[in-house]
């Protein structure tokens, strides 16, 4: 059975097991507590040096690091990446994109808001907020009079996108200011099998 090293508030995990679920495939979660070290083991640096969840670990014990690595190799073969070279290099596009412009500066804001480390560089938590505004208008334009990312087709990219911007709002977003993205997200959400079990930060993950 497949295995999926994540930590229930990273939304870079929730793609994972979202895409897991669509696809029906069976497998076990390991809780990863990051704020008390256990991707930092030895042990678990060996399934990915870079100690950073989420990690899919196969049934031949090989080990899959990075969420758009991850999303890529499940999607192979199956309608969530498509086949045709264009539409393919377009999804692997928004990859990019997300983990490149959106991540960095949305999934950074919202960590520090939720845990606090906002209030600690107030000035830097501002750049993040601006250089994640940048990012949502580029999603909102290229949503506009589009149902899904790439080829009117719910793919991969889809999922990419979907989880750090359906969270921006816990970094107080004002998410109204993106209809756009905001009616993807719904379309998202009533996609066959999808499950959203993002889990809130704990107690120990404030600073």
């Amino acid at each position: 059975m497949l295995r999926l090293y994540d930590y229930g508030p990273s939304a870079n995990c929730l793609k994972v097991r979202i895409l897991l679920r669509q696809l029906g495939l069976a497998f076990e979660r390991v809780p990863v507590d990051i704020f008390a070290g256990e991707s930092r083991t030895d042990a678990y640096r060996v399934l990915n040096p870079a100690a950073r969840t989420p990690v899919l670990e196969l049934e031949s014990g090989e080990a899959i690091a990075e969420s758009g690595a991850i999303l890529l190799y499940l999607a192979e073969g199956t309608p969530m990446l498509p086949s045709e070279p264009v539409s393919r290099a377009h999804v692997h596009q928004w990859l990019f994109f997300e983990q490149n412009l959106l991540e960095p500066h949305v999934g950074t804001a919202r960590f520090w808001r939720l845990t606090g480390r906002d209030l600690g560089r107030p000035e830097a938590f501002e750049r993040h907020l601006e250089a994640g505004r940048d990012s949502l208008a580029i999603l909102e334009a290229h949503l506009t009079g589009r149902a899904f990312l790439v080829d009117e087709r719910y793919s991969a990219a889809d999922i990419a996108l979907y989880g750090y911007t359906h969270a921006a709002h816990e970094a107080e977003y004002d998410m109204s200011a993106y209809p756009s993205i905001r009616g993807w997200l719904t379309r998202v959400e009533a996609t066959p099998r999808f499950e959203n079990d993002l889990e809130p930060y704990y107690a120990n993950a404030r600073v």
